[in-house]
């Protein structure tokens, strides 16, 4: 008896000290440093990259900064965690980062075996090849025999293995663990083939030596959903980095721009007044455990959707990457969020 009930005292001890741990939200932690922890890519133009001054800039990094932008009302309060692929978790699970923003694929074994919540897609994407036009190939399907260079620790990987297989083709894998390392090994002709996802593909052509020698081939191999994660237990900090997400593309849905959404708040539309939180009995942003101009904050902070991609990846960048799946639904994308009410 006195085992049973010591075993029970310890099960209550150790639930207890759970509880204490799952009711610390992360926003509560957030707010008393004063900033967001946000990990990124160790350096990837257009989504997450460093300048000569050491400012980050990208389309990853602006939803750093739009969430900052929620919380605060301040895009610069974020400091940043550079990462690399196997890293990037860690910092997630053990707490060093609030919340992950790194070109990361959304997939049934990091969203369960991992601990982590994501949503929403905030960049709809598929593996491709890069080649050097000198080797006059117009197909992934004409790659047997290729040495390949690929960075571990990634569905790329995994992707890469399966779609040879699938094919009957054969090929040498040539493995890094960090970026610089891959695209170094590529641009030195170690390997005839570069393969990651599409956008990333665009943007490591930007750095090479002789960026118009190589060209992309028009293979998606993959469906790689990109997008923010955060750790599962605590579903107000999720909600919050959702709907931050979410903000951008109803923004950019509602025309509201990071240069009107102070005219926008007068708007006779009733959608996009409980939006900007210029209804004075809306809940939304307190339902949030943020302030009602939330929402505002963000557009102002970062502007829309549409903005963030267009001046980072889109036609106002070096990338000129097209909308494609990422344009608005009713634009002939798939990008959609929820209604704000």
């Amino acid at each position: 008896m006195k085992n049973k009930l010591l075993s029970a005292t310890i099960g209550a001890a150790v639930f207890a000290l759970g509880a204490s741990a799952a009711s610390a939200t992360t926003l509560t932690d957030v707010k008393a440093k004063g900033f967001v922890q946000c990990g990124v890519n160790t350096g990837l133009t257009g989504f997450a990259a460093p300048d000569a001054s050491g400012n980050w800039a990208g389309f990853d990094v602006d939803f750093c900064k739009a969430v900052a932008s929620a919380v605060f009302g301040d895009p610069t309060k974020v400091k940043y965690t550079p990462t690399n692929a196997k890293e990037r978790f860690t910092a997630l699970q053990s707490g060093e980062i609030d919340v992950l923003s790194r070109n990361t694929t959304w997939t049934i074994n990091r969203d369960t075996a991992l601990g982590f919540n994501f949503r929403p897609v905030t960049y709809y994407d598929g593996q491709g090849f890069m080649v050097r036009k000198s080797l006059n190939v117009k197909s992934a399907l004409e790659l047997s025999g290729a040495a390949v260079c690929v960075q571990s620790g990634t569905t790329t990987e995994l992707n890469l293995a399966d779609y040879f297989k699938t094919n009957n083709l054969q090929y040498n894998p040539v493995v890094f663990e960090n970026l610089p390392e891959v695209n170094a090994a590529y641009d030195a002709g170690r390997c005839d083939v570069y393969t990651t996802d599409q956008s990333g593909l665009y943007s490591l052509r930007l750095t090479l030596k002789n960026p118009d020698e190589h060209v992309i081939l028009p293979e998606i191999i993959s469906k790689e959903p990109l997008g923010p994660a955060v750790r599962q237990g605590d579903d107000q900090w999720f909600d919050i980095v959702s709907w931050t997400a979410y903000a951008l593309i109803n923004a950019e849905e509602f025309g509201i721009t990071q240069a009107n959404v102070d005219e926008m708040k007068n708007s006779p539309n009733p959608d996009i007044k409980r939006f900007l939180g210029s209804e004075t009995d809306t809940k939304i942003g307190t339902d949030l455990g943020l302030t009602n101009d939330w929402a505002a904050n963000v557009i102002k902070g970062v502007g829309n959707y549409g903005e963030i991609f267009e001046r980072n990846i889109g036609q106002g960048s070096p990338l000129k990457i097209e909308r494609g799946l990422n344009a608005l639904w009713n634009k002939g994308g798939i990008q959609y969020a929820p209604p704000v009410r």
